[in-house]
């Protein structure tokens, strides 16, 4: 501002100097030199909040009233006044009773809160908020009027949540009450409850005293921090009474507490509550972040149609609250076409409770905005797609009713809700279409197993230069995988009877089951003749006891502990919820087996490097050996690539994979049982032998009758009869 006052004090002193000779502050008009009126509006040399006074050939300027110059230089010139702070300056004649409150040139003097100036402005006298037609406390509650202030007393079965100055609104504890005929409700779930109704009472009770919010809020995460820990919440009924606990607990909790903003975390939770106390309703927006989500919607939301003088607005998040496969699979009733494919949903977020202090929350006035993280970062694609979902407690089910999906991402999605409730976003997982060249290679495969096998098994049945332990082994493993691969064949797309298919699934896991087992027996065998002798057998009924009993043990033991998991709405199969229940054996047997090679390999090395090694039998076993390995990768290589199949990342390549070996598993068993086997094929040999030389004796055999039939007959000549 000084330097704008001296640029016009530079520019009048030019502009005095062209003035044929008069004098700063002057001006030439008609020949003569005039004062210059520096005061007139067009100047405007003086500041804000001055007055200008003109003199002859120079102005001055002073401050107005309640303000004072700066301390600069040349402030009676330029104008510079400052608002004086008569509240600091002590210059102010507010009484005693009455708050001095400074503005621009002046002050004012007001009351404090719960007072009023008196008629003659002389000083301040008590409001007394309880006077008639004044509502504060409600209709259900007794107002006392204070010094300054009032408190609300409410009647019994009404409460202000400890907010003195607020009115009195109807209060049930009932929603705290286990019924009597609710059965497997976990213990600490009951405590829980036990817990708020008690603190929910004590409210109601004008007599009584109650816990502070902030330590009601702490046991209550604690509580439910210990109850998520067990890990129990699986059914629907169980989801909907934690649920339903803790947005009660929420709603009890929330108006207790007296800082804006609290947010508390443990191991398993994490909230976020907002806070309003005001005369007046607030407004504008409100944000609730919690790690796993983002809450927004709008204060006018969060009171909804009353305001008893308080509104707060909280977002609890699970870490570790997960729905069973069922109650996820339940979402499909909504949509027929989902039903139709066969579509399997994940949790693809936590799960997230969000309360406002507005009752009416069916049916919002405004849409709330739900910003979700994923748990796994996955752009969607054509076989998955995300859903916004909310906790349906009438039907025991999660439901995209009232929520719709704004935007997805790979690691967020947005959604926007009409109604409050807890909620979570859905990865709808769609099945892979059975192409037709898939179903092509698997029926072609599985009938030239099915051959295979068969002439595996009259090889290893009939065969007797190669009768033995191992022979058998080879003989039933034959055995279990024919009968596996022909109910695979007749039976695997079975699923409209629902027995039947189960039946179908209990065959397959029990002889697949059984061909890993007699595969581990081969490896036991092969271990007892390298490393312990060369002539060792195992007795059958002990390879009986291991091939068929223990798959049987196994097979049992699930259908009486799981029995929905035999068969699916797709296939005659194992369930994925299930499914380890043939993996872990079949991980286990390919485990122990591949450690059996090893230790076989290693000591075939050693006898090789003795002195005088048994060859031919070394040789007999090492070959032993290495088909047995051969058969390893070939059955347990099949499942490998089946495990990616029931990964959410399951490729193309995996499924290929496993549909050519698993339709081709008995081709290649002929291959390194028989082909490959020098005695089988010399077996062969002289079969086909036999066979051509039967042929040929029967062709020699036919050939002379035809001959001899072809001679004419010799006639006697004395009595004309026929002789051969």
């Amino acid at each position: 501002m000084e330097l704008k006052w001296a640029l016009l004090l530079l520019g009048l002193f030019l502009e005095s100097s062209e003035s044929r000779g008069c004098n700063i502050g002057y001006e030439r008009k008609n020949n003569i030199c005039v004062d210059t009126n520096e005061c007139a509006p067009a100047l405007s040399v003086c500041g804000d909040h001055s007055n200008c006074f003109n003199t002859d050939g120079s102005y001055h300027c002073t401050c107005k009233e309640g303000f004072q110059s700066a301390p600069p230089i040349f402030t009676a010139t330029t104008g510079d006044c400052r608002d004086i702070n008569e509240c600091l300056a002590e210059t102010q004649t507010c009484s005693s009773d009455m708050n001095c409150v400074n503005t621009i040139g002046s002050y004012e003097c007001i009351c404090p809160p719960g007072y009023r100036k008196t008629r003659t402005d002389s000083g301040c006298e008590d409001i007394n908020e309880c006077s008639k037609g004044q509502d504060v406390c409600g209709t259900n509650g007794i107002c006392n009027n204070n010094v300054g202030s009032y408190s609300c007393k409410c009647h019994e079965g009404y409460s202000n949540y400890g907010n003195d100055r607020s009115k009195c609104i109807e209060m049930s504890c009932d929603h705290f009450e286990v019924e009597s005929d609710t059965k497997d409700v976990p213990v600490k779930l009951k405590h829980l409850l036990a817990l708020l109704k008690s603190s929910c009472e004590s409210l109601r009770d004008p007599n009584g005293g109650h816990q502070k919010g902030e330590e009601l809020l702490e046991n209550v995460f604690t509580s439910t921090d210990e109850l998520l820990s067990e890990g129990n919440i699986a059914d629907g009924a169980t989801l909907s009474h934690f649920l339903d606990a803790v947005e009660n607990s929420m709603r009890l909790i929330g108006p207790q507490l007296k800082e804006p903003l609290t947010r508390i975390e443990t191991h398993n939770t994490f909230a976020e509550v907002a806070v309003m106390r005001s005369q007046a309703p607030p407004s504008g927006r409100v944000t609730l972040n919690t790690d796993p989500a983002l809450f927004k919607t709008s204060w006018e939301t969060v009171v909804g149609n009353s305001y008893p003088g308080f509104a707060f607005a909280a977002l609890v998040s699970y870490k570790e609250l997960n729905s069973s496969a069922d109650l996820l699979q339940k979402m499909s009733r909504e949509k027929s076409d989902d039903k139709e494919r066969n579509v399997t949903y994940l949790l693809s977020s936590k799960v997230v409770t969000a309360v406002v202090s507005n009752a009416e929350t069916k049916q919002l006035s405004e849409p709330v905005t739900l910003i979700f993280t994923h748990v796994e970062e996955r752009a969607e694609s054509e076989d998955m797609s995300y859903s916004c979902v909310y906790w349906d407690e009438a039907e025991g089910a999660w439901s995209g009713r009232g929520c719709e999906r704004a935007w997805s991402n790979s690691t967020h999605t947005e959604c926007s809700c009409s109604h409050l409730s807890s909620f979570a976003v859905l990865m709808a997982l769609y099945p892979v279409q059975d192409t037709l060249e898939l179903l092509m290679i698997t029926r072609v495969g599985l009938a030239l197993s099915l051959v295979c096998l068969f002439l595996c098994i009259l090889t290893f049945k009939f065969c007797r230069s190669i009768q033995g332990t191992r022979t058998s082994i080879h003989l039933h493993l034959s055995i279990c995988l024919f009968i596996a691969d022909l109910v695979f064949l007749c039976g695997i797309s079975s699923t409209q009877n629902k027995v039947g298919c189960s039946i179908v699934a209990g065959l397959l896991h029990f002889f697949f089951l059984s061909a890993f087992c007699w595969m581990l027996l081969e490896g036991v065998q092969l271990y007892r003749m390298v490393v312990l002798v060369f002539h060792t057998t195992i007795k059958h009924l002990y390879m009986y006891l291991v091939g068929y009993g223990v798959p049987l043990v196994i097979v049992s033991t699930s259908a009486i502990a799981y029995p929905k998991g035999y068969g699916t709405d797709r296939h005659c199969w194992l369930s994925l919820d299930f499914i380890w229940s043939f993996f872990a054996p079949v991980c286990i047997i390919v485990v122990l087996n591949s450690f059996v090679f090893i230790i076989t390999v290693w000591k075939l090395a050693e006898k090789f490097s003795s002195l005088n090694p048994d060859l031919s039998k070394l040789r007999n076993i090492r070959g032993f050996t290495v088909t047995a390995m051969a058969q390893l990768c070939v059955l347990g290589g099949m499942w490998v690539f089946g495990c990616f199949l029931f990964q959410e990342k399951g490729t193309q390549v995996a499924l290929y994979l496993f549909t050519i070996l698993n339709s081709l598993q008995g081709a290649l068993l002929f291959v390194l049982h028989c082909l490959l086997s020098k005695a089988v094929r010399d077996e062969y040999c002289k079969l086909i032998t036999r066979i051509c030389s039967l042929k040929e004796m029967y062709s020699e055999f036919s050939t002379n009758q035809s001959s001899n039939s072809q001679q004419p007959l010799r006639s006697d000549q004395t009595t004309g009869e026929s002789k051969i």
